[in-house]
């Protein structure tokens, strides 16, 4: 799907919040509420638009440790090993990556006790686990997961 600037502006202000109201965002760009409904609706069909989330503190949820994990995974283990992490309690993101290790993960934990026993006694223990290396992470001074919407714009 080719994106135009008005998309490019409604993707901005939804990736600012989400739940801007459309009405909102037709008056910031100068069109009806219908025609944003319907670009919304658009760039969901297409797959440019794949979901609204609520972004909860850990901490809220007494997740008091997170780490990011290097994983390598023996040859040819990797389909059943990438589906068993996806059952994992704590397991939060998982990346497949080139380099020294087969997959990154992001992992929470309440405290350091059960990141142990997350590494140890689940992870570590799946078929197809080879070695890993965690790093904890101790703070996050910048995040964010909104785009750049101009990307590809010259």
């Amino acid at each position: 799907m080719e994106l135009d600037d008005t998309d490019r502006a409604i993707l901005e202000a939804l990736q600012e919040d989400a739940r801007t109201p459309f009405s909102e965002i037709a008056r910031r760009i100068d069109m009806s509420s219908a025609t944003v409904h319907d670009r919304v609706n658009r760039m969901e069909d297409a797959g440019v638009i794949q979901g609204y989330h609520a972004k909860v503190d850990p901490k809220a949820l007494d997740y008091g440790i997170s780490a990011v994990v290097g994983l390598q995974v023996e040859q040819g283990q990797e389909h059943d090993t990438l589906e068993e992490l996806e059952e994992v309690p704590g397991v939060q993101e998982v990346h497949l990556t080139t380099g020294s290790w087969d997959v990154l993960m992001r992992v929470f934990a309440e405290d350091a006790d059960r990141l142990r026993e997350l590494m140890f006694e689940n992870i570590a223990q799946m078929d197809g686990f080879a070695r890993s290396q965690t790093m904890v992470i101790l703070g996050t001074p910048y995040e964010t997961e909104q785009l750049p919407v101009d990307a590809g714009d010259d």
